[in-house]
């Protein structure tokens, strides 16, 4: 008889707790198809082209953020139509692809073109070193090795 006691008290207060609470209840509320289709989801990526032999920080789109290497190899593939007619171009040949990224220390990043890095200029050098340095987890300092000649280390001009 003890026992069934606080079982009585516990379900009077569950009762008095959901009939207390306020929320009534309601219909269902129509509200029409789901949307359909796919969801484009695209992140900005930042090259640095070149325009009446300046630097020139660009951004396109990307459906996925890109690896360093695939960004380098955008420079080497040179500007896109719509760039081109902005009087945009690149000093990366196209037989500088593929790169290859080697990460020295925390703060320091050798990259090797297939070309070597004596036969760049110093503008597709610096081309090369902006264009990684623009990932917020690059190092600090970026050098551009080659074959015959290395680029010491550098950082990208603001």
């Amino acid at each position: 008889m003890r026992a069934a006691l606080p079982r009585r008290a516990l379900a009077a207060g569950l009762l008095a707790l959901v009939a207390g609470c306020g929320v009534r209840p309601s219909d269902v509320i129509a509200v029409g198809q789901p949307p359909k289709g796919t969801v484009a989801l695209t992140t900005t990526i930042i090259l640095y082209l070149v325009k009446d032999g300046r630097l020139s920080a660009v951004t396109r789109p990307s459906a996925r953020p890109l690896f360093r290497t695939e960004r380098l190899a955008l420079l080497a593939a040179g500007p896109i139509e719509k760039e081109r007619a902005l009087g945009l171009s690149t000093e990366v040949p196209p037989e500088a692809d593929p790169f290859l990224v080697t990460v020295k220390a925390r703060d320091r990043m050798v990259l090797t073109p297939s070309a070597p890095g004596g036969d760049l200029s110093p503008l597709a050098v610096q081309q090369i070193v902006c264009t990684a340095a623009a990932l917020p987890d690059s190092p600090a300092r970026i050098a551009v090795a080659g074959a015959r000649t290395s680029v010491d280390p550098r950082d990208c001009p603001a």
